[in-house]
Formats: structure tokens, sequence, C-alpha cells
């Protein structure tokens, strides 16, 4: 009897011991696991992006890409050729002009943690202008007031932003130059109010 009691008390202490140790490194863990998982939804938007770039110049068409948010965090996206030359345009996507190219995509790491968006409470500087803050935090996707980016068969872009959130305090914004076509990936460090490259 004495030797059961005395091994249900090591028991006991090993589990506190364990409690106490997981409790001190979950929030650390959890932060890391955030910090991850928005990483890898930009990395997703951005080889999205460079994709549709690569097959505007492949077929010399200009070529958009429409990003769809859904009600339950999820975005999915459809590529679309410009039909009439004035670009791709969601009234033409919209009436058949601007065709689409393959099925609608969904977005696999973006979901019910990572969404578009802003994180609550956050009003963010400006990663094109440091000194003004961001408006219109209801609109995470901006390519000149819409929600496709397009590429032309030279390989430039609409400039715009792609604004992602963990919906905590995680914030990465996707930057398409307009020029170049390229893609920035920026994290917003919420204590100093700054915007550094990923």
């Amino acid at each position: 009897m004495g030797q059961r009691g005395f091994q249900l008390v090591q028991l006991l202490v090993v589990v506190a011991v364990l409690a106490v140790t997981l409790a001190s490194g979950l929030p650390s863990f959890l932060r890391w696991s955030s910090a991850l998982r928005l990483r890898l939804a930009a990395a997703e938007l951005v080889s999205t992006l460079r994709l549709t770039r690569m097959l505007a110049v492949q077929t010399s068409a200009r070529v958009g890409i429409k990003f769809r948010p859904h009600d339950d965090g999820r975005m999915t996206f459809t590529l679309h050729r410009d039909g009439d030359g004035d670009g791709v345009r969601t009234r033409d996507i919209d009436d058949g002009t601007d065709p689409q190219i393959g099925p609608e995509r969904q977005l696999q790491h973006v979901g019910a943690h990572v969404r578009m968006g802003f994180p609550p409470g956050v009003v963010p500087r400006d990663p094109g202008n440091p000194r003004r803050r961001l408006d219109r935090l209801d609109d995470p996707i901006r390519f000149n007031r819409s929600d496709i980016a397009a590429f032309s068969p030279l390989g430039q872009s609409t400039p715009g932003s792609l604004y992602l959130t963990d919906s905590r305090l995680g914030l990465v914004v996707i930057r398409v130059l307009a020029a170049s076509g390229r893609v920035r990936v920026l994290v917003y460090d919420v204590a100093t109010e700054t915007w550094e490259p990923n």
C-alpha cells in the first residue's frame, strides 16, 4: 500500500511539472504556429500571382486573377483572359466577355484562422507611405478598388495589395508592383508600427 501511494505522489508531481512547462511554452508555440500559417498563406498567394503573370506572358494576352472571399473565411479565385482588349474587368467577367481559364480554385492556407483582412483593433500604417494610416479596413483586396490583379503580356501589372491576418495581431501584405509585375511580401510589427520584408 505504501509503495502505491508513493508512486501516485510521484506521478502527480510529474504531471504538475509537465502542466507548468506546457502552460509556460504554449503561448509562444501558438504565436509561432500562427505566424507560420500566415506566412504559408502569403507564400501561396505569391505563387498564385506569379503563375498568373507567367500565363499572361506565355499566352501574349492580358490575364487577371479574380479573388472571391467567402463568409466562412475561405478564399477562392478564378483566372480570366481579356476578351475585348480593355483589360480584365468584373463586368466583362460577369457577362462572359472575359472568359474563365480553368476551374475555380481554393487557396489552401487561407481559411478559418488566416483570412483576408486586418487584425481587430489595429489600424496599420500604409506600407507605401508610413506617415499615413490605412483607411478602408473593410477592403483587404486592393487593386484600384477592384478584387482583380491583372497582368499584361509584358509582365506588367495592376498595382495593388492583398492583406492577410491571423485574426489576432499578425498582419502581412502582398504588394504587386505595376511596372515590373514583381511581388513583395511585408510583415507588420504592431509594436513598432513598421513594415518589414518577409
